[in-house]
């Protein structure tokens, strides 16, 4: 994992050897924090903000400018997605802040640590336009913190320790008439409370690894919180020992790099290993929610399959049926490993040795191979399949939210779990797509980024769309267009509702991707997805844009498991 290093220059001396503008006052002290705790600052400048962003970019530290506010805040957490690195966004006060209200609620759900720089009305009064900020952040649940002429650089400091203690956004507003404001004295400030700690109890230590060691199939299912806990390779070693297979959330996808990991589990999990899966007796559930999407709306294991859960907080999706322990993840894991006895043969692995072989765990067999849907319109299931086969495989795989999110995650194989990233699943939001790639090329720009988006969501957020562009070394940009807000389609037009307000006149993206200087094609048959392939075998550097006509009668397998659990 890498990160970009944050660049600590001190700022060019203005003429004569004047002060410049922008030193000496509460912007300059909270942007010489930023420049200490984040390794990039996405943001679109406005009055609230201008004295913080030029202190930076002045200095050179990393800046990329959004075109609408919304992007500023998706950047920011997808970046912290690609590298698990505190992020930080900014935006002036009012509308640049409700313009981001979406994402900053996106990033609270999602539980991403990342410090959100506002300005805000003045400390004297509101004005005729200002808001309530702090209660409307509140109101999403996320913190304000607010900087002053005797406290700027310690609460900078605090917003920081916050998210990242918290793992959640933080907002730190700067007063309108406080931004240039000279610093006094420094007002000191109560150390944060301790971090609550879950020790791992001895009995339940040996009560599970007893549990581990006799059942006959044991899956153990990862999710961000191992990733967070830096759990993952001692959990993987307790798994080999006993012979188990693997699964994770769609957040720690590919955490393991096993072959014995049957992937993603819930609505993204492929056929052929959800019929594997189903078959475990005893399933060690570490860092993962069980809500209804993680747990395929209950029908992810039987009815009687034994499931334990371990995390140090509670789960309000938690499946009633599961034993919850709460504990500190790494702890609780390393006293397993250091309990569990090497299993004898034969184990799970030994009764399903094709679970390691590179045909069951390719893009193939295609749950659904044909070449299009009954509307004559492309299958997106053999179309994700098998640009799985032509993408580079050292990529970043990025999605908006849509109907078009069931194919992705379950054909698009990624090098580890910050190379698969779904900015606004948590709010069930879509139009973040670009700021989202955005935010993760400038993370991870050694990686082809691929943004994966549907036509709605693109559209949403098609402002940012040359953001994107200007962010990415190296990208390829794949519309899954159904010319229809597929997801209500599905949902309501099956139920009889009328479906105009449900349809979207076709857009062409690739030529939309054209005028802004990319590269790109419309795909209407799978023969046409040679064009990329021919595109990234001669270019290092650029964005390809495939606008693929997918089916409109293609129901991807999350969409159906909830249409069936709704009855």
């Amino acid at each position: 994992m890498t990160t970009t290093p944050a660049i600590s220059r001190p700022a060019s001396p203005g003429p004569a050897g004047q002060a410049l503008p922008d030193e000496g006052h509460v912007s300059a002290a909270v942007a010489d924090v930023l420049a200490e705790r984040a390794g990039h600052l996405f943001g679109l400048m406005g009055n609230g903000n201008a004295h913080l962003i030029s202190r930076l970019t002045r200095r050179g530290f990393p800046f990329t400018s959004a075109r609408h506010e919304a992007a500023t805040v998706a950047m920011a957490d997808a970046y912290h997605r690609a590298t698990g690195g505190v992020a930080a966004a900014t935006t002036t006060y009012g509308a640049g802040f409700t313009n981001a209200y979406t994402t900053l609620a996106e990033a609270r759900l999602a539980r991403i640590p990342l410090v959100f720089v506002v300005g805000d009305a003045p400390a004297g009064g509101r004005r005729p336009f200002d808001i309530d900020q702090a209660k409307a952040a509140e109101a999403v649940g996320v913190t304000t913190l607010v900087a002053g002429p005797d406290n700027a650089t310690a609460v900078t400091h605090r917003a920081f320790d916050l998210a990242l203690q918290t793992v959640q956004p933080v907002v730190l507003a700067i007063p309108y008439d406080l931004a240039t404001a000279p610093l006094s004295a420094r007002m000191p400030l109560e150390p944060l409370p301790a971090k609550p700690a879950w020790p791992a109890a001895p009995d339940e230590l040996d009560r599970v690894a007893e549990l581990l060691g006799l059942a006959q199939r044991p899956l153990i299912l990862a999710g961000r919180g191992a990733l967070l806990a830096g759990a993952t390779a001692p959990l993987r070693d307790v798994g080999d020992r006993l012979g188990a297979l693997f699964m994770t959330s769609v957040m720690a996808a590919n955490a393991f790099s096993s072959d014995w990991d049957l992937g993603i589990a819930g609505g993204f999990t492929r056929s052929h290993r959800l019929n594997v899966a189903r078959q475990a007796d005893l399933v060690l559930v570490v860092g993962a929610s069980l809500n209804t999407f993680q747990t395929r709306y209950g029908t992810l294991f039987p009815a009687d399959t034994r499931i334990i859960r371990i995390d140090n907080e509670p789960d309000a999706g938690q499946n009633s049926g599961a034993e919850y322990v709460r504990a500190d993840i790494l702890p609780f894991v390393e006293g397993l490993l250091e309990r569990v006895p090497a299993a004898a043969s034969p184990t799970w692995r030994d009764l399903v040795p094709e679970v390691s072989g590179a045909d069951f765990r390719s893009s193939s067999p295609v749950e659904d191979p044909v070449e299009f849907g009954p509307d004559g319109r492309l299958n997106p299931r053999a179309v994700v399949a098998a640009l799985d086969r032509i993408l580079p495989a050292e990529r970043s795989v990025v999605m908006d939210g849509g109907h078009f999110i069931g194919w992705a995650p379950m054909y698009l194989s990624v090098p580890d779990p910050h190379a698969m990233v779904l900015v606004g699943t948590a709010f069930q939001s879509i139009g973040l797509g670009f700021g989202s790639a955005a935010g993760v090329s400038a993370a991870r720009p050694e990686r082809t980024t691929v943004l994966v988006s549907g036509d709605g969501g693109g559209l949403m957020g098609l402002s940012d769309f040359e953001t994107f562009l200007r962010a990415t070394r190296r990208g390829v940009v794949v519309v899954l267009n159904d010319s229809a807000y597929g997801a209500e389609l599905h949902q309501y037009a099956a139920k009889g509702l009328h479906n105009q307000a449900m349809l979207i006149d076709e857009v062409d993206f690739a030529a939309v991707g054209r005028a802004l200087g990319a590269d790109g094609a419309k795909a209407r048959t799978l023969s046409d997805l040679g064009l990329l392939e021919d595109w990234l075998a001669t270019h290092d550097d650029g964005v390809f844009v495939l606008d693929a006509a997918i089916s409109q009668k293609v129901v991807a397998e999350f969409m159906a498991e909830s249409l069936a659990a709704k009855g």
